[in-house]
């Protein structure tokens, strides 16, 4: 991991100052003559051996990040290459970190009532944008002098966008006291869950505890599907049952009778002689379990009964998936797979293209994570990803990559394609060979395994070249 200084300048960014950072990115406060406002800089960390999905977030931030406007998110300055040093420059938010305020709780219900107006109010301009952050938490709020300003984007969803965490995996992301149900069950698409989070936020400030805790398994994140937190007034009779009633709303399982915009919660908190106070009966079986089967719902017309008002899984644009082996860099082979998936896309221009090469793991052993010279391989193959289809000259809103570490490469071709419904695959298939015929190409597996049309490139000229050599 490369190291940095205060004083180490990074394409014109002087680094003042380094902050508080978390797990994944080293934050900076820096300052560049061509801008008059204060910077900070966003360093991902790139350890040998770590998460590849710092680099999926970092890369998923700054597609979002570049595209949203208004006061609520920090300005987007510049961004530097994967090849290069990675990093995000952006606006230096000032103001007091919600996070702040959580450690202090209990706070006074008109207070947590402002300041959850506030957030409301930066989630409903987010959601305009057609962004769902799902990773909303105290640590990623400020509270500046032009409202709350919402933090970290790498976990967000743009609805226009490549989903670079989703394509990838079904597993649950966000952080674990503020998870909403879908996000548990692996949809992340709906900005109902936003709201969820924002409601485990009103709680927090008016108990002083979170509604779910925060445990560490899949199973104990599930429970939130089947068991409902203590009312709020059941731990501070002090609290209104105004605001119980918002923060029971917003927190509910089950997503039709959840506010479906942030909007409405906005238009609640400042207006508490609109919300209506019922009395909560006790929760039944064949309630929780109708709220978990709303949840499994699929996206035709008929699921969508249930769903709030204003939410909506969009089903997005066909995908067409190119398959390139780059395990000794851009061949002749590799180019023919170009070609190929060129005129694919021609013939489909209301598709989108997601690039894909697998890092072959051992088995048995350890695979190494970096080569000779100390650079991530797994950032070494993405950048050579990228190189490999920067010809194709597809905006960046079209297209995406993804390096997939596997044992099996025609596995996880087939896995990646099942999970996010790939419409088309281009593969190539290299010269035949003893072993080949033994054991099956990656090609002959594609082919035979999967669910949608594919194209398999071959070098016939190399080919014959290769038996008619001695």
């Amino acid at each position: 991991m490369q190291k940095f200084e205060a004083g180490a300048r990074i394409d014109g960014f002087e680094l003042i100052e380094r902050l508080q950072s978390g797990g994944m990115a080293a934050l900076w406060r820096a300052k560049n003559p061509e801008f008059d406002f204060p910077l900070l800089l966003k360093i991902p960390f790139l350890d040998p051996g770590g998460d590849v999905s710092v680099i999926l977030g970092f890369e998923a931030e700054e597609l979002i990040l570049k595209r949203l406007s208004g006061p609520h998110v920090p300005r987007f300055v510049a961004s530097g290459s994967l090849a290069k040093v990675p990093y995000i420059a952006m606006e230096f938010v000032a103001g007091v970190g919600l996070e702040q305020l959580t450690n202090a709780a209990p706070q006074p219900p008109d207070e947590v009532a402002r300041i959850g107006a506030e957030i409301a109010r930066a989630l409903a301009a987010l959601h305009r944008q057609k962004v769902v952050h799902l990773d909303l938490k105290p640590e990623n709020i400020i509270l500046a002098e032009r409202g709350a300003v919402l933090l970290d984007f790498g976990l967000a969803r743009h609805a226009e966008l490549p989903d670079l965490l989703g394509e990838e995996s079904s597993v649950p992301m966000g952080t674990a006291a503020y998870m909403s149900p879908e996000q548990v069950l692996g949809e992340r698409s709906d900005p109902a869950s936003d709201v969820f989070a924002l409601g485990c936020i009103l709680y927090q400030l008016a108990t002083g505890e979170e509604p779910f805790g925060r445990p560490a398994t899949f199973a104990g994140m599930k429970r939130r599907l089947y068991h409902a937190p203590r009312p709020p007034r059941d731990v501070d009779k002090a609290i209104p049952r105004w605001l119980e009633a918002v923060i029971l709303r917003c927190i509910e399982v089950d997503r039709s009778r959840r506010y479906g915009e942030a909007a409405h919660v906005l238009s609640d908190l400042r207006n508490p002689d609109q919300v209506v106070v019922v009395r909560k009966r006790a929760p039944s079986n064949d309630g929780a379990w109708s709220a978990i089967r709303n949840l499994f719902r699929g996206t035709d017309e008929k699921s969508m009964v249930g769903r709030p008002a204003g939410s909506s899984v969009r089903a997005g644009p066909p995908i067409v998936l190119a398959a390139v082996d780059l395990a000794n860099g851009s061949d002749a082979l590799a180019g023919e797979v170009l070609n190929e998936t060129a005129r694919v896309l021609a013939a489909r221009q209301d598709s989108w293209l997601a690039c894909v090469t697998v890092l072959k793991t051992e088995i048995v052993g350890n695979t190494p994570s970096v080569d000779e010279s100390g650079r991530l391989v797994y950032l070494q193959r993405l950048v050579a990803l990228k190189d490999w289809a920067r010809p194709l000259h597809l905006p960046e809103d079209r297209i995406s990559y993804h390096v997939l570490e596997a044992v099996s490469p025609a596995d996880a071709i087939l896995n990646y394609a099942e999970h996010n419904d790939v419409g088309h695959i281009v593969v190539g298939a290299r010269s035949s060979s003893a072993i080949r015929r033994h054991l099956g190409s990656v090609s002959t597996k594609v082919v035979a395994r999967a669910l949608c049309s594919v194209s398999v490139v071959r070098l016939k000229a190399v080919e014959e070249q290769r038996r008619q050599s001695p």
